[in-house]
């Protein structure tokens, strides 16, 4: 079975110097038929304006993954993590038994777009600790490729049966993936067009994957893509 969540359907914050597109219940957007997916809590569409810093805040217990789709990420945190990431990288920030951060626009000329979740992990307490890792377009040309894994073998690791994957498909190009029984996936369009399992995707709309053995894509013109995949 899959749901189709449109752009327009989804929940839309302006804060001058930020704006973003909420998937799930979020801050001041409450709906208690969406507050995740399986163990995907938060998926939030994020673009800062150029030189823009959301201030340091704390979290615990959660699994904080960070996909930069355009511009210059650059993180801080209460640990002495520092460091910067161009489009395509990927991070995971473990919040476990707390830690502060922080998400900085590094250009200050350039607006910045990235991608957040939240994971659950499958336990509480953890260690914080950050990982993170440096993809190419190149490398997600007309593949899935799985930049979070539960053993970080292709990529970053996440404590959590869950696993992230990003595509760049060419006009044209398909592309399979099946799925474990029990697992499912939310996808999300970044730019483009795509058909998932012969329905029309545009451009920042999404889709809720239960029940299904495989998915199917097409590109009917240069598509961007992340797809989340967890037990459901």
């Amino acid at each position: 079975m899959i749901s189709f969540r449109r752009k327009d359907e989804i929940y839309h914050k302006e804060g001058g110097w930020f704006a973003a597109n909420w998937h799930f219940s979020f801050d001041e957007y409450y709906d208690p038929q969406n507050m995740g997916f399986g163990t995907l809590r938060v998926f939030n569409d994020d673009r800062l304006v150029p030189g823009a810093v959301w201030p340091m805040h704390p979290h615990r217990d959660i699994e904080g993954l960070t996909y930069v789709v355009e511009g210059t990420f650059k993180h801080a945190d209460s640990l002495g993590n520092g460091g910067v990431l161009p489009a395509g990288s990927v991070q995971r920030m473990t919040l476990g038994s707390g830690a502060y951060h922080s998400e900085q626009n590094g250009s200050q000329t350039e607006p910045i777009r990235f991608i957040q979740m939240w994971i659950m992990p499958r336990e509480r307490g953890l260690p914080p600790s950050v990982e993170q890792k440096v993809f190419t377009r190149e490398d997600r040309t007309n593949v899935l490729l799985p930049v979070i894994t539960p053993d970080g073998s292709a990529g970053v690791s996440v404590h959590q049966d869950a696993s992230v994957y990003v595509s760049r498909l060419e006009e044209g190009r398909s592309l399979e993936h099946e799925f474990k029984r029990g697992f499912g996936a939310y996808l999300f369009l970044i730019e483009g067009e795509a058909e998932l399992n012969g329905e029309r995707l545009a451009a920042g709309d999404a889709a809720l994957i239960r029940d299904e053995e495989r998915l199917a894509l097409r590109a009917g013109q240069p598509a961007e893509l992340i797809m989340v995949e967890v037990q459901v």
